[in-house]
């Protein structure tokens, strides 16, 4: 099956950037959708941005557009989400995740309470101090 393994987290001020990674294995481009979803202590999963491999669409939730982006790396086989001008609201644990459907479900993944995704990775945390 697909294996995700996430890097890159770690402790910053507000207004810092950080990049956080995803390494896949085991996978296959055809309607591969993947995704990063963030859970702070005590509250739900949430979704952050999602992408569309085949045609490198994506999506964002409000909360992030403009600051986030993610991206990818075929000949690395590497998720990225770059994040920047961070705030304290951002702290938790970020999670890699893919799946197998279509454009148009990938794009609307994280407005769902839960995107249903097939595969995770473990998480990386991310701190943010004010």
């Amino acid at each position: 099956q697909v294996q995700l393994v996430e890097s890159g987290g770690g402790s910053v001020q507000a207004g810092g950037s950080l990049r956080l990674s995803c390494a896949a294995y085991r996978y296959t481009y055809v309607n591969l959708c993947m995704g990063w979803f963030r859970q702070a202590p005590g509250k739900e999963r949430e979704g952050v941005a999602t992408i569309y491999i085949d045609t490198s669409s994506t999506s964002y939730a409000d909360s992030v557009k403009g600051r986030f982006t993610i991206s990818q790396d075929n000949a690395k086989n590497t998720l990225y989400l770059q994040i920047n001008s961070l705030k304290p609201e951002d702290t938790a644990v970020y999670y890699c995740a893919a799946d197998y459907r279509g454009l148009r479900n990938c794009m609307t993944a994280i407005q769902a309470p839960a995107a249903d995704f097939r595969y995770w990775g473990q998480g990386t945390q991310v701190t943010v101090s004010s």
